[in-house]
């Protein structure tokens, strides 16, 4: 198994194989949580007008995500994991749209198979991986507005150490440094409705589910599903 590692959307159109995209503040995260809670599937668009028009053929849809960090204007929800981790969506459905994360999968072209990646549900999608046997896996840390980020980063060494079977040093220590570098902004009084101190803790928890998240092409709209190991 080869294994790559990609940056920012530049990666995500050069991602080959089996490819993860990998956002851990905060879309992929909270895909996991509400996949937890109940959600059928994730229907996952580019804009906010593409959400509306799936909001007027299907009322019962939940609208969920932002644009630099802000819930969309007439959405039902923004793109807190905490938030999710409260509701009851069982055999729901979401349509998912963010500045990154979301939108950077469109650009995954030449990938064999997409899917997400977070430390939330780290290890179980590495284990589906396994099962695949692919040639190549490219692991595309998103970032935030096409710059690196050191969760994404930490989260693409995490995988690649899952899938080549050795323990990574200190990864409890340096997730929680994350609150002191791009998690800073979870810890700002001044926006705590845009980014709420409890999903930095949600997105820094590892491995607590079991399940992966697979992207697949459905009626023309990139959906999310998940698996179980």
């Amino acid at each position: 198994m080869e294994i790559r590692v990609e940056r920012r959307e530049e990666g995500a159109q050069k991602a080959e194989g089996h490819t993860v995209m990998i956002d851990v503040f905060r879309a992929f995260t909270l895909q996991a949580y509400a996949f937890h809670q109940g959600c059928e599937k994730i229907i996952l668009v580019q804009s906010a007008d593409q959400a509306f028009d799936l909001k007027r053929s299907h009322p019962e849809y939940i609208l969920t995500g932002e644009r630099d960090g802000v819930k969309i204007p007439g959405f039902d929800l923004g793109n807190s994991p905490s938030a999710v981790a409260r509701m009851d969506l069982k055999g729901k459905t979401l349509v998912h749209t963010t500045t990154n994360g979301v939108n950077g999968i469109r650009y995954a072209r030449h990938a064999d198979q997409i899917v997400t990646g977070a430390f939330v549900n780290a290890k179980a999608t590495a284990e589906y991986l396994k099962r695949c046997h692919p040639d190549v896996v490219s692991l595309v840390a998103m970032g935030w507005r096409n710059r690196d980020t050191e969760e994404d980063l930490l989260c693409a060494e995490y995988f690649r150490s899952l899938l080549l079977g050795y323990e990574m040093d200190s990864l409890s220590d340096r997730l929680q440094q994350l609150r002191y570098q791009e998690g800073r902004k979870f810890f700002n009084p001044d926006t705590q409705d845009i980014f709420p101190r409890a999903d930095f803790s949600a997105c820094i928890q590892k491995d607590i589910f079991d399940f992966a998240i697979i992207i697949n092409r459905e009626e023309g709209y990139d959906t999310a599903r998940c698996i179980h190991a």
